[in-house]
């Protein structure tokens, strides 16, 4: 009786000590922002200036938009690596559509493309229960190679004015409309899984897919589900992009994986699976959007940057293993 007492005690001081963590990792987060903001603006007053908070709510953009559909997957218990590729074929899809078809379906083109290539790896993954890395690494090179293909290995700029005007550089109420839209998707993402039975559904497949299993849950379908809300969000960062930069690129932003994979995992989301607020995951990007925003205005090299965008991953990994 004594040592069930102990057992006890200790596995609700654990609780309790990984409950104080995720709330000090939250506060830490902000301080983070708040204090790299302010060194930069000292160093580099144009920081704080009103057209570069514009500048960097608008490149924060695709990565919040591929944080939430990484968020899925990996709250999930599995792990996307195909969602930049497969957003430079959406891209790509969609600006060759355009021309002929117009731009509304263009950007149903890019959407779709993102949903067929989700799907894709949820059916390989779900049914035939194959490893999530490997599946996705594959989706990756048959995306990537594809778009090359389609594009013949350059820039299209073949991009309706109208389009960059509207969604790349359009506001709403003076709000930036791209920056709408992410705010759209995470606020969607976010009540999808705290407040639906999906959401539980996926929450519980992540903590253990044998436990639901055995409650009745199609785990296999529920799997995929998550793989085509990453494909989906694929194909929306992808119509904002090439919106925002006027041209779709066969390898655009090759570093949007792994950067959703550290802004996920900063906010909160357990990549064992099963835990994380999506919420949360805003403050991991605004970090590493913050950060980049920094070091361009501070003039340092894109090979300093790559390499303090590595540090902040490793660091997002550790952050993951404390809080096991």
């Amino acid at each position: 009786m004594a040592m069930s007492n102990i057992q006890s005690s200790e596995s609700s001081g654990r609780s309790s000590f990984r409950g104080l963590a995720r709330h000090l990792q939250n506060y830490a987060l902000v301080l983070a922002v708040l204090l790299l903001g302010a060194i930069t603006g000292w160093i580099e007053p144009r920081f704080l200036s009103s057209s570069n908070i514009e500048s960097l709510a608008r490149q924060l953009v695709p990565l919040t938009i591929a944080a939430v559909g990484q968020s899925f997957v990996v709250i999930g218990g599995g792990l996307d690596l195909s969602l930049a590729a497969v957003m430079s074929l959406a891209g790509v899809v969609g600006i060759l559509v355009m021309p002929e078809f117009g731009i509304p379906a263009g950007v149903v083109a890019m959407l779709i493309t993102g949903v067929l290539a989700g799907l894709a790896n949820g059916l390989l993954v779900g049914y035939l229960r194959t490893t999530p890395l490997i599946v996705t690494l594959g989706m990756l090179s048959i995306a990537q190679a594809t778009a090359l293909v389609l594009s013949n290995g350059v820039p299209i700029y073949d991009v309706p004015n109208a389009f960059v005007d509207a969604v790349g550089f359009g506001s709403v109420a003076g709000v930036p409309f791209s920056f709408a839209i992410a705010c759209a998707a995470l606020i969607l993402g976010g009540v999808v899984l705290r407040s639906t039975v999906l959401g539980r559904y996926i929450y519980a497949i992540g903590s253990s897919r044998s436990a639901a299993e055995k409650s009745g849950i199609d785990v296999r379908k529920f799997t995929a589900v998550t793989y085509v809300a990453s494909g989906i969000s694929a194909g929306l960062a992808a119509v904002v992009l090439t919106s925002w930069v006027g041209a779709a690129q066969p390898t655009a932003s090759p570093s949007l994986t792994l950067e959703s994979i550290a802004a996920i995992v900063l906010g909160g989301v357990a990549l064992t699976g099963g835990a994380g607020n999506i919420f949360n995951v805003i403050l991991g990007v605004i970090i590493l959007g913050t950060l980049s925003n920094a070091l361009n205005m501070l003039g340092v090299s894109s090979y300093f940057q790559m390499m303090a965008v590595g540090f902040v991953i490793i660091i997002a990994v550790s952050l993951d293993r404390l809080r096991a």
